[in-house]
């Protein structure tokens, strides 16, 4: 039956529009943020187990408090060292010790024993110095390479001749 109207021929498009593919990262955070709370929970059953349920609670209390205390400490010499450096008129000689003793504390205010480990680990100088080194080492690289965030914002800008700045973004077609 018709109204009256043509039926519109289907037409197919040459190629469906390219999905952009998926990170690594936003596919394996999901599974290593599930297996890491497995992991948690597994812990403090089996520390549970072998001892009772109050040795965790005391435990769980007690990393809380120590994180909040380390976290309190570093925040404190951090301020005081940018206060002495800006005071002086210099840069601040910190090479993220402050900020490692602040993430350490994060994990020990984290309920669980395995994050309780890992915040005692960035507690300690010699952790400290190794993973600073490796961050320094990944951000020189990371901005060595072509294709920085820098490089996607100024893409992603398109002056006028008028002076208007239309903004945009960048998609490109690989094939």
């Amino acid at each position: 039956m018709t109204t009256g109207s043509p039926t519109p021929a289907y037409q197919t498009p040459a190629r469906p529009p390219a999905q952009p593919r998926r990170s690594r990262l936003r596919t394996f955070l999901p599974l290593g943020l599930a297996a890491w709370l497995v992991l948690e929970i597994w812990l403090l059953t089996v520390v549970a187990g072998a001892t009772s349920g109050l040795v965790v609670l005391l435990l769980l209390a007690a990393g809380f408090v120590l994180g909040a205390v380390v976290i309190k400490r570093a925040g404190r010499r951090a301020f005081r060292n940018l206060n002495e450096a800006l005071q002086r008129g210099t840069a601040s000689s910190d090479r993220g010790g402050n900020g490692l003793m602040m993430l350490g504390g994060l994990f020990l205010m984290i309920p669980g024993l395995a994050s309780d480990v890992i915040g005692l680990l960035l507690l300690l100088p010699p952790v400290q110095k190794a993973v600073s080194g490796y961050g320094e080492r990944k951000l020189r690289a990371a901005a060595a390479t072509p294709g920085t965030l820098g490089d996607a914002f100024q893409q992603a800008r398109i002056h006028r001749p008028d002076g208007k700045v239309v903004q945009g973004e960048v998609i490109r077609d690989e094939q």
